[in-house]
Parts: C-alpha cells; sequence; structure tokens
C-alpha cells in the first residue's frame, strides 16, 4: 500500500490520489467514525449498489441516488413499492438493477426493525468494530466483517456480503484504513478517539 503526495502537497492513501472525486472523498469522509443512522443506511445502500462495479462509478451518482431515495431516509424508503421500483428502473441516473433496489427497499425495513429492539442501526453495526491495528495490506475481509454480513443476512438484510460489509467498516470509521503516512490517517485515529460510540437503548 502506498502513499502518493499530490500537487497540492497532501500525501494520500494511493487510491484517493487516483481521481479528483475520490479526493474530497478520502480526505473527508472515508474513514471518518459516523453514529447517524441516515449517514449508516445510506453508505449500506451505496456499497450494496456497488457490488460488482467500482467504487468511482458509485460516487459519482451518488447525488442521484440520493435524489431517487429520497435522502436515504430509511422511513420513507421503506414505504416504497413496486410501482417505485418500476420508476427506478427507468432512471438512467442510477444503477437500473432490480434486486439492488428492492435489497434498499428492505433493507430499509430491517433497518427500522433493528432501531425497535435496538434504538439505532449504529448500536448493531459499531458493535463488530474490531481492536485497533496498523494496516499492513490490503483484505477484503475480515473476521468481523464476516460476522457483520452473518448478522446481517439472519435479520434478513440484502447484498450485505462479508466484502460489503469490510468496505462498509472502512468507510463509517469502524477501522482506521487509511495507510501509514496518509495525512488522513491521524485524523481518523483522532476522530476515533473521541468519538462517542452508539451502545444499545
Amino acid at each position: 500500500m502506498e502513499v502518493v503526495v499530490g500537487e497540492d502537497g497532501v500525501a494520500r492513501c494511493w487510491w484517493g490520489a487516483s481521481a479528483q472525486d475520490y479526493q474530497a472523498y478520502h480526505d473527508a469522509e472515508w474513514g471518518m467514525p459516523v453514529a447517524d443512522d441516515f449517514a449508516l443506511f445510506e453508505k449500506l445502500s451505496l456499497e450494496g449498489f456497488q457490488s460488482g462495479l467500482s467504487w468511482l462509478t458509485i460516487l459519482r451518482k451518488r447525488e442521484d441516488f440520493r435524489r431517487v431515495f429520497h435522502g436515504f431516509d430509511y422511513t420513507v424508503v421503506a414505504k416504497m413499492g413496486e410501482l417505485d421500483v418500476k420508476s427506478l428502473l427507468d432512471d438512467a441516473s442510477i444503477i437500473r438493477h432490480r434486486g439492488k433496489i428492492e435489497a434498499t427497499i428492505n433493507n430499509a425495513q430491517k433497518t427500522l426493525e433493528v432501531r425497535a429492539e435496538l434504538g439505532s442501526l449504529g448500536a448493531l453495526m459499531w458493535s463488530f468494530e474490531p481492536a485497533d491495528r496498523v494496516p499492513a495490506e490490503l483484505v477484503a475481509t475480515t473476521d468481523e466483517s464476516k460476522a457483520m454480513a452473518k448478522e446481517l443476512k439472519r435479520r434478513g438484510f440484502k447484498f450485505v456480503g462479508p466484502t460489503t460489509a469490510y468496505a462498509f467498516m472502512q468507510a463509517m470509521g469502524l477501522v482506521n484504513d487509511h495507510v501509514a503516512g496518509c495525512e488522513a490517517r491521524d485524523r481518523a485515529a483522532a476522530a476515533r478517539a473521541c468519538f462517542a460510540r452508539p451502545g444499545v437503548a
């Protein structure tokens, strides 16, 4: 894993310097801890759409996804039906995949169930936070991401395999996988140090 120093003099993870769209996402979002259920649901949904595609493709369509899924307000998405699915299948601004669209609606419904039981989606997701480590190699899954995916599937969530779960963990700050020497690594570490982990209500 490499650090790349950009034209602005900032040292970043190699992927964060690979495209302009990635740069802002890498610097301000990726790896920063998140507790907000709407943001967590959005990321879980977008990771599902990303399956089999590049994250850059999804990132460039994120505003369109937010528009068609009502800002990823799971209370609204949970009520979407077949007419909404058909409408989204005709919308070329997003990824037109019936299974992924239906999974997003299903997962909104499951999010409501988790919140009713545990108080928040964050309480469930953060229960899989692993011990801190210095990333030594790129990995696609971990024992924790496998456990997260297994529990989400048990609860009826869809498009949530171990690879998707680990990408979610990286993005939402459950792990700090900014490489050593990346300027965002220390910022993410500091944010994690003072972050109030959501717990079961």
